[in-house]
């Protein structure tokens, strides 16, 4: 097409062969080619020059459009290869949504402003299927042994950090003074949990079981604060994950316990996909801001020590 539209321009074969850089002999196979697969004459030849057809005009026309329609593809494909565009489909459960992306979110844009960032909130199960469709890019997700075969085999998974769970009381609970605690002491007690269909509430079920009891949950619900201000209340005890204690209730104290359940969090996208630089770099973003966390984490705790 390049070729046809410098012929048009050009009026013969040998200024449009110098316009272009190639022989004569090669314009020629070109509009020849091209007139095959058109299935009419585009080019007029005659004794005083060559011209385009009415067929070669509405060609040309095309042609341009055509082209510039690939000239601004190719462009995009550079941005986004150079992290000067493009976008980025993130997943996130709830409590990573608040800690851990965030700080990525934030790194990644400061370096890379013209990279377009989605995100959408999704347990793990729901972050796999939209992962296997193509619908997202990278997702943070958790495991655990009691949620195994929620994650497929066909996801890449990083590990970025373990995340204990701590057992929420109020303040003036009869234990909150103690300084070693295990499940079983608070077998007997009313509990707060996630929804059944909820990946922490398989967490906590499999680990009460383990502890030699069947927690009698009173209160099922997602939200974590939510389930704080009902410990505040008074109306029960939960088990929390540590990413789900940025934010306290002024009314609860958290306790690590001695047999305490850790969900491994991770980074998940398909191990077969396509991996843009965008991928490649918001991967790299959340191992360093995992590294960060666990520091602060460590710290953390040797100041409660």
């Amino acid at each position: 097409m390049k070729v046809l539209r410098e012929v048009g321009a050009c009026g013969s074969f040998s200024a449009a062969a110098e316009a272009l850089n190639f022989t004569q002999s090669a314009v020629s196979q070109h509009i020849a080619a091209l007139e095959r697969e058109a299935g009419t004459q585009l080019v007029d030849r005659g004794s005083r020059g060559v011209k385009l057809t009415e067929a070669g005009r509405v060609l040309v026309d095309h042609a341009d459009a055509i082209l510039a329609r690939i000239e601004s593809a190719e462009d995009d494909l550079a941005a986004i290869a150079g992290l000067r565009g493009g976008r980025l489909r993130l997943l996130s459960f709830q409590s990573a949504g608040a800690t851990l992306l965030p700080r990525a979110v934030a790194a990644f844009h400061e370096r890379h402003p013209r990279v377009e960032l989605g995100m959408i909130e999704a347990e793990p199960d729901e972050a796999a299927t939209r992962l296997r469709s193509g619908e997202a890019d990278l997702a943070l997700v958790y495991d655990h042994e009691f949620t195994a075969g929620v994650l497929p085999p066909e996801l890449e998974l990083t590990h970025l950090i373990d995340d204990p769970y701590e057992v929420i009381i109020p303040k003036g609970h009869a234990l909150a003074r103690r300084r070693r605690l295990s499940l079983a002491d608070f077998a007997g007690e009313h509990w707060i949990a996630s929804s059944s269909l909820h990946g922490c509430r398989r967490i906590t079920d499999g680990v009460c079981r383990e502890a030699g009891f069947e927690p009698r949950v009173a209160f099922e619900l997602d939200e974590t604060l939510a389930a704080q201000a009902l410990v505040a209340a008074g109306v029960g005890i939960t088990l929390l994950p540590r990413l789900a204690l940025a934010t306290v209730h002024p009314g609860v104290v958290s306790r690590p316990l001695s047999d305490a359940p850790a969900r491994r969090v991770l980074a998940a996208r398909l191990e077969s996909g396509y991996q843009s630089p965008a991928n490649e770099a918001m991967m790299q973003i959340l191992v360093d801001v995992a590294e960060e966390f666990k520091g602060a984490q460590l710290e953390l705790a040797a100041s409660s020590a």
